[in-house]
């Protein structure tokens, strides 16, 4: 009971921040091709965890915010996270605003150099090491390796920042410290590892 207060009471206080990630403007008017893109919506991050070892076992933590800021409360679902092991981790990015559901993480991927998820883990036995790279070879964190230590609770926030400095000290290891940019998206999600 108290580990579902300490989740609960988590959850609430989650800090949560949402902006649009702008698309690339094309020139308005005769030669440009028409007016600017608009800004996508991020309504739903997605954390899938998979277990290296026996990838039939699958765990998820996720964020959906189905109004953007502002108006209705977000909703947290997450997982327990088994101790010991090693796990794939594939972060989803969507727009749910829209009929059909925008997969935002293509963009991600399709502007890499651009973009850098950052993951903060605090309380819980868990590291995050990137598993993918942008042309330049820096990181991205779309795909991800974690490793789970002891049994434990903590948060985890997730930041997706814009135009971050990749080549600033700490950065292509993870530290969010130095990389500037703008933040598409930061949430923190409860963790509990047994």
């Amino acid at each position: 009971m108290k580990t579902i207060r300490t989740i609960l009471s988590i959850a609430v206080a989650a800090t949560v921040s949402l902006t649009a990630c702008k698309k690339e403007e094309k020139p308005s008017g005769p030669s440009g091709g028409g007016p600017p893109n608009e800004e996508e919506l991020i309504t739903t991050l997605i954390l899938s965890f998979t277990d290296i070892a026996d990838p039939s076992q699958t765990y998820e933590l996720r964020f959906t915010d189905s109004d953007g800021d502002g108006g209705a409360a977000p909703v947290l679902v997450t997982d327990t996270l088994p101790a010991g092991r090693t796990l794939g981790l594939l972060v989803g990015l969507l727009d749910e605003s829209v009929n059909p559901v925008d997969t935002v993480t293509n963009e991600v991927q399709a502007e890499a150099e651009e973009h850098q998820f950052f993951f903060q883990v605090s309380g819980a036995a868990m590291t995050v090491a990137y598993a993918d790279q942008d042309a330049n070879g820096q990181p991205v964190g779309v795909l991800n390796t974690v490793i789970t230590g002891a049994p434990s609770e903590g948060t985890i926030t997730v930041t997706l920042r814009h135009q971050p400095d990749k080549g600033a000290p700490g950065v292509a290891g993870g530290d969010i410290t130095n990389a500037g940019g703008e933040t598409d998206i930061e949430v923190t999600f409860p963790l509990v590892i047994q």
